[in-house]
């Protein structure tokens, strides 16, 4: 995919902002990153891969979703959305009900973040459960569009 840094496409976030996502068996493929103290430390390298792998087996999503699961302060795992499942790499689906919303700015404010979604997310009537970030771009590209836009995504009821 061609885009103008050579690298994160730029990132719209009006589809992606107070939305509801129904996903049935949406594929994804899942990879894990090492993180210190939740900061990734080899998410370039790791998404490198797995990107290329997908490319490779025509398996390439349009939105090019990259939701991260902070499991520990060691790990996150990494689930990029594909349109079929790819061979050698770790194929899984996710299924219910989701609810998005963007928030823009440093990294430094996803606690703040994340108690907004949470407060959001009640006063939409809906209990949060696992919630996922969708950083959606690197730092690099976030510096040269301008914007650091991060979408946290989470599985409602």
């Amino acid at each position: 995919m061609e885009t103008e840094t050579g690298c994160c496409p730029r990132f719209d976030p009006k589809p992606w902002d107070g939305k509801i996502l129904v996903w049935k068996n949406k594929p994804f493929v899942k990879a894990s990153v090492f993180t210190l103290f939740f900061m990734p430390i080899n998410f370039g390298s790791v998404i490198s891969r797995v990107y290329g792998k997908v490319q490779e087996a025509g398996a390439a999503a349009k939105d090019n979703v990259c939701l991260s699961d902070h499991t520990s302060k060691w790990n996150m795992d990494i689930y990029l959305d594909v349109k079929k499942p790819v061979d050698g790499l770790d194929n899984v689906k996710l299924s219910g009900k989701f609810l998005s919303k963007v928030y823009e700015g440093p990294f430094k404010d996803t606690g703040k973040w994340c108690k907004d979604f949470d407060a959001y997310a009640k006063k939409k009537g809906f209990t949060v459960g696992k919630m996922y970030m969708w950083y959606t771009t690197c730092p690099s590209c976030a510096k040269k569009y301008g914007k650091n836009y991060v979408g946290i995504i989470a599985k409602v009821g």
